[in-house]
C-alpha cells in the first residue's frame, strides 16, 4: 500500500523533557512550547491541521477537530542527545554508550595529534558558539592560516577556515584527517567543516558545511532498504551522518528553503523508496544562538511550505515530520536538550486522527518504514504501520 516514504527532520524541534533530562542538565526543557511562549504564540496553520496541537500545549497552536494526520511523540533509548545519535536511532541503531563531549576543549595530546595529521597549528580548542569563535580568532586566522577549532556541549569537533585563506577542498581534507585521529576514547560523533567568509566584524559562515560522522555500528534502515532494492535519497547532512552507507542519491542544500526545494524535486523524480531530509536552520542558526524569535520565524516559514510537500504526494505515499533531539533556545545553555520529538504521519489514503501515543524510541519510525517498504526487520523499534493503514 505504501511504496514511498518521505521523512522531514526538523532538526532540534523537541516537544518536552524526557524522563532522564535532569541527568543531562535539561530539566524543564521544551523547545517548541518555550519558543511559542517567547513570541506570544506561533502561527503554524498547516502543521496544526495535521495534528500538531495534540502532541502538546503550544501557544497559538490549536487542536483541530479533525486532524489530517496521525500524531504522537517519540522518546530516545540511546545515551546522548546529539544529531548523529538521534538520526541513527531513527534508523534503528541504538547506542548504549554516549559519544564523548569536551566542555573544556579536547586534551592537549589529542590536539597535538590533530596538528600533526593536518600539518598545521590550530587556534581555539574550547567550547564556543560559531559566531563568537570567529570574532575571537578570525583575525589571527587570516594572519596565520591556522584553522580555528572548537566544540560545544554536543559531541562535535568543528574546524573553521576562511574560504579565501584555506580553500574549501583543503578544509575538507583537514577534516578527514582529523576524523582519522579522533578514535576511541576520543571518538566524537562528528567532525564538522565550517567554512566562512567576510572581514573582521562581519564574518559569516558559508553554506558549504560538511559533517564527518563515524560509521554506524550496525545495520541501519538505509542499509536494509538498499539490500531490499529500495532507493534512498539523502538531503542535507543525512548522507554525512551515515557516512554515505545506503544512500543512492544525495544533495547538500545550504538552508531550509533549498532543502525543501530539493525534497520537492525528489518527490517529482524518485517514484519509490525513502526520501530522507534534514532541515538544519532551526538548530544551527537559531537554537544554538539562543534566538527564539528567529526560531519561530523559521518554523512559520517552513509551515507555509507544507502544502507544497503534501501537494506532491501520490496515493501510495507516507510523509512524516519529526526531529532528532531538542534544542531549547530560551535557556542560557546553547547545546542540545534531551527531549521527546514530534511525530506526524500523513498519507492521502492512510488513517487520520489516530493517536500514535508516546513511543519509547525513535526507532519505531524506522521499523515502520522498513515494514511499509518491505525491508528486513531492524534490530530496534516497534512498527506502527497497522495504525496508519487501518486506523
Amino acid at each position: 500500500m505504501i511504496s514511498r516514504v518521505t521523512v522531514i527532520v526538523l532538526d532540534g524541534l523537541g516537544v518536552g523533557e524526557l524522563p532522564d533530562a535532569a541527568v543531562y542538565g535539561d530539566a524543564g526543557t521544551n523547545t517548541l512550547a518555550h519558543v511559542a511562549d517567547a513570541v506570544g504564540g506561533l502561527a503554524l496553520p498547516n502543521l496544526e491541521a495535521l495534528g500538531l496541537g495534540y502532541i502538546g500545549d503550544f501557544t497559538g497552536v490549536q487542536r483541530m477537530s479533525n486532524p489530517e494526520s496521525c500524531f504522537g511523540k517519540m522518546g530516545m533509548l540511546s545515551k546522548g542527545k546529539d544529531t548523529t545519535t538521534g538520526h541513527w536511532e531513527m534508523a534503528g541503531v541504538v547506542l548504549e554508550t554516549p559519544f564523548p563531549v569536551y566542555p573544556k576543549g579536547l586534551p592537549a595530546k589529542v590536539i597535538q595529534q590533530v596538528q600533526q595529521a593536518i600539518g598545521r597549528k590550530v587556534l581555539g580548542n574550547r567550547t564556543a558558539s560559531g559566531t563568537d569563535i570567529l570574532e575571537e580568532f578570525g583575525q589571527e586566522h587570516l594572519r596565520t592560516g591556522s584553522p580555528i577549532v572548537y566544540t560545544s556541549g554536543d559531541s562535535v569537533f568543528q574546524i573553521a577556515c576562511h574560504e579565501q585563506v584555506v580553500p574549501v577542498d583543503e578544509l575538507y581534507r583537514i577534516c578527514r584527517a582529523a576524523r582519522k585521529v579522533l578514535v576511541p576514547p576520543h571518538q566524537v560523533a562528528r567532525v564538522i567543516a565550517r567554512p566562512f567568509d567576510g572581514t573582521p566584524g562581519t564574518f559569516v559562515r558559508t553554506e558549504r558545511r560538511r559533517d564527518y560522522s563515524v560509521e554506524p555500528p550496525g545495520q541501519s534502515l538505509l542499509d536494509a532498504l538498499t539490500i531490499s532494492g529500495q532507493p534512498v535519497v539523502g538531503i542535507g547532512k543525512i548522507t554525512d551522518l551515515f557516512t554515505g552507507r545506503g544512500v543512492m542519491r544525495s544533495s547538500y542544500p545550504g538552508n531550509n528553503a533549498a532543502s525543501v526545494n530539493e525534497t520537492l524535486r525528489a518527490l517529482k523524480e524518485v517514484p519509490r523508496g525513502l526520501i530522507f531530509t534534514n532541515l538544519v536552520d532551526f538548530d544551527t542558526l537559531y537554537a544554538h544562538r539562543n534566538d527564539p524569535s528567529g526560531y519561530a520565524k523559521a518554523l512559520e516559514e517552513f509551515d507555509a511550505r507544507v502544502p507544497e510537500l503534501v501537494g506532491m504526494l501520490r496515493h501510495d505515499d507516507l510523509l512524516c515530520f519529526t526531529a532528532d533531539h531538542g534544542n531549547d533556545p530560551t535557556r542560557s545553555a546553547t547545546d542540545h536538550s534531551r527531549e521527546f520529538v514530534p511525530l506526524l504521519a500523513y498519507g492521502p489514503r492512510l488513517a487520520r486522527g489516530v493517536n500514535l501515543g508516546t513511543r519509547r524510541t525513535l526507532a519505531d519510525l524506522g521499523q515502520t518504514i522498513a515494514d511499509a517498504l518491505g525491508a528486513k526487520r531492524l534490530a530496534w523499534g516497534d512498527s506502527f504501520l497497522d495504525a496508519l493503514v487501518s486506523g
